[in-house]
């Protein structure tokens, strides 16, 4: 039998209220109110709490406070990153990161989601044991290629994948996949044209 945990980054329905999955929230949530009140010239301090908080973390990253995620060690960051202000990742799945990414601020990263049906989203069990969700939760994961840059205020829905060298125009809400070397923008964000080419 699948752990909820496991079930999660199977992209199937979770129990947001398991035991396992609150230890991991409760601690992403200590180590970036750690983080976020680092001093920004102590490097060695800042890489310590990124190393405990995320999966994988290359070199020469730079993460920009505030910075919130969910649990955090489904977060794995590549080499020459730079994550700017006020960026929120919901890693309930995986958020993987490439190399040579440029992420501007307030870019939001979502990988939960619910049912749109309201009968598949609100949980009729509930009202049996109002201890656990009223809704139910599944995640898709999120992958950020190479050489991609996304500008400032995007959001970034579940199940998406930004091809390598691509751009994201600031504002843009992603709700499909982006192929490698396009630029692309708007709500819901559409490819303009190719670039790199």
């Amino acid at each position: 039998m699948k752990s909820e945990l496991e079930k999660c980054l199977a992209g199937e329905q979770f129990n947001t209220s398991d035991p396992e999955i609150q230890t991991m929230i409760h601690r992403a949530r200590s180590v970036t109110k750690e983080y976020n009140s680092t001093n920004s010239i102590d490097g060695t301090k800042r890489r310590e709490l990124l190393s405990k908080l995320f999966s994988q973390i290359g070199s020469n990253v730079n993460i920009d406070t505030p910075f919130y995620c969910d649990y955090g060690k489904h977060i794995s960051i590549g080499s020459n990153v730079i994550i700017n202000i006020n960026c929120t990742f919901v890693d309930c799945n995986k958020i993987e990161i490439g190399n040579n990414v440029l992420i501007a601020s307030n870019v939001q990263i979502y990988t939960a989601t619910h049912p749109v049906d309201i009968k598949e989203r609100l949980k009729a069990e509930w009202i049996e044991d109002p201890e656990s969700p009223f809704f139910r939760t599944f995640a898709l994961p999120v992958k950020i290629e190479d050489n991609v840059w996304i500008g400032g205020g995007v959001i970034i829905l579940p199940g998406v994948t930004i091809g390598k060298n691509a751009v994201i125009g600031a504002g843009s809400v992603v709700t499909k996949s982006i192929p490698e070397n396009s630029l692309a923008f708007g709500n819901p964000c559409r490819v303009v044209r190719s670039i790199n080419k």
